[in-house]
C-alpha cells in the first residue's frame, strides 16, 4: 500500500439546493449522480452510506432516501465530477483528489466517524523485465518524497 484517498460530497460551487451536510443527500428532490455497479468507488460509497445511516441526526431511512435521489449512474468518477460541475446534478460522492482537481465544485465534509478510505497498492509483476526499477518506484512512492507529492494532490498515507 502506498496511498489512501477519502470520499467527499461535491456540489456545484453555487450549491443551489444548499447541501450543508451529507444528511441533506436524503432530502426529497436532491439530484445525485453516482457511479455504476462496476466502478470501484461504488463499493466505498456503499460503505459510506451505511456508515452515515448509523450516525446520530441522520434519518432512519437515510440509505433508501439517498438511493431514491440517484438520477444517474456513471462509468467513472470523472463523469460524476463533470455532471455536478455542469449542474446536471446537485451532488455526488467522489474521491477527495477528484474534488480538489476542480475549481467549479464545493465540498461537503463527511463526519470522521463515517469516513471511508480507498487504499492504493502496487506490486512488482513476477514476469517484469524491470523488477529492480519497479521495486524502486514502489519504495519511492511509499517514502517521504513520494508521500509528499501524493499529499499535494490530496492523497493520504495508507491505513
Amino acid at each position: 500500500k502506498f496511498a489512501g484517498n477519502h470520499l467527499i460530497v461535491v456540489v456545484p460551487k453555487a450549491n443551489p439546493v444548499s447541501i450543508q451536510t451529507p444528511a441533506d443527500l436524503a432530502r426529497p428532490g436532491v439530484r445525485i449522480v453516482a457511479a455504476g455497479e462496476k466502478v470501484p468507488i461504488t463499493v466505498y460509497t456503499t460503505q459510506l452510506i451505511e456508515r452515515l445511516s448509523a450516525q446520530a441526526g441522520y434519518p432512519a431511512d437515510f440509505a433508501s432516501a439517498y438511493e431514491s435521489n440517484v438520477v444517474s449512474r456513471e462509468d467513472n468518477v470523472k463523469t460524476i465530477v463533470a455532471k455536478v460541475e455542469l449542474g446536471e446534478a446537485d451532488a455526488g460522492i467522489v474521491y477527495v483528489t477528484d474534488a480538489l482537481a476542480s475549481d467549479k465544485l464545493a465540498t461537503v465534509d463527511v463526519p470522521p466517524a463515517a469516513a471511508v478510505t480507498a487504499t492504493y497498492g502496487g506490486a512488482v509483476v513476477a514476469a517484469s523485465t524491470h523488477e529492480a526499477e519497479a521495486a524502486a518506484l514502489l519504495t519511492w512512492l511509499a517514502g517521504p518524497d513520494g508521500q509528499a507529492i501524493l499529499a499535494d494532490f490530496g492523497f493520504v498515507a495508507p491505513e
